[in-house]
């Protein structure tokens, strides 16, 4: 039979030691992590080692092992995707109602923003987002504020990676542009995209955050250009406010 790789092997036994910590209702020692995964003591103390320099181990004063913070605030992440969704979308729906147009839930995954979720009006003339589809931060109302969130050092190197690619005549191209007008958005708490990543298309950002004051998602109204109103932005704030309670 053909051996694993030791990259492969190391993940595998990773695994099984995480694993027997985790079914342990107190911090295990190693003894015990090395007998339920059967892996000599030395073996499991080098690994654990290295788990615990990333974080998914920590170890306590007695010498025992516990799962490590890294690990749960993975653990927080994906279940805080599926529970924003959940909590967003009846919000979503009522806003939509309100504005008659297109509601979009969006989480940043590094230059970008992903959009997870949308309520759209039952009409033929609407802008709508694709689940999934992708956008540059520099080009969308919520991309600005997260911009914001990030910081004028994110926003320098983030220029100098992207280019700050132009999608319409409208794009702010230059980062002296991006900066001004970052900030003028995080002083009101609220962003616009004015064509800028689409003509015709216009929108209206906010920013979702969890219990901790994090930074989340972002929640926006996308319209025809013509149809949008800034009087929609007590609103989203409103809607972005119920979300983040929620949370």
């Amino acid at each position: 039979m053909e051996k694993a790789a030791p990259s492969i092997q190391v993940i595998d036994r990773s695994a099984r030691l995480l694993e027997a910590i985790a079914s342990s209702p107190v911090p295990a020692s190693l003894k015990i992590l090395s007998a339920e995964t059967d892996l000599h003591p030395s073996t499991a103390f080098r690994i654990l080692g290295s788990l615990i320099e990333v974080g998914f181990v920590e170890r306590d004063s007695a010498g025992h092992y516990f799962i490590g913070r890294k690990i749960s605030h993975l653990a927080n992440s994906v279940r805080r995707g599926v529970d924003l969704r959940e909590k967003a979308r009846d919000i979503m729906e009522q806003l939509r109602d309100e504005t008659g147009e297109s509601i979009n839930l969006t989480v940043r995954e590094g230059d970008e923003v992903i959009y997870i979720e949308r309520a759209t009006p039952n009409r033929m003339m609407r802008v709508e987002q694709v689940i999934g589809s992708r956008a540059p931060l520099h080009v969308t109302a919520v991309g600005k504020l997260m911009l914001g969130e990030l910081g004028d050092t994110f926003i320098r190197a983030y220029s100098e990676r992207s280019g700050l690619k132009p999608y319409t005549t409208q794009t702010l191209s230059s980062r002296k542009q991006l900066v001004e007008e970052v900030h003028q958005c995080v002083a009101k708490g609220v962003a616009y995209d004015n064509e800028e990543a689409e003509i015709g298309v216009g929108c209206i950002g906010v920013l979702i955050h969890d219990d901790s004051g994090d930074v989340v998602a972002g929640l926006s109204i996308s319209a025809p250009i013509e149809r949008r109103k800034n009087e929609w932005e007590s609103s989203l704030k409103r809607a972005a406010k119920q979300i983040s309670e929620r949370l």
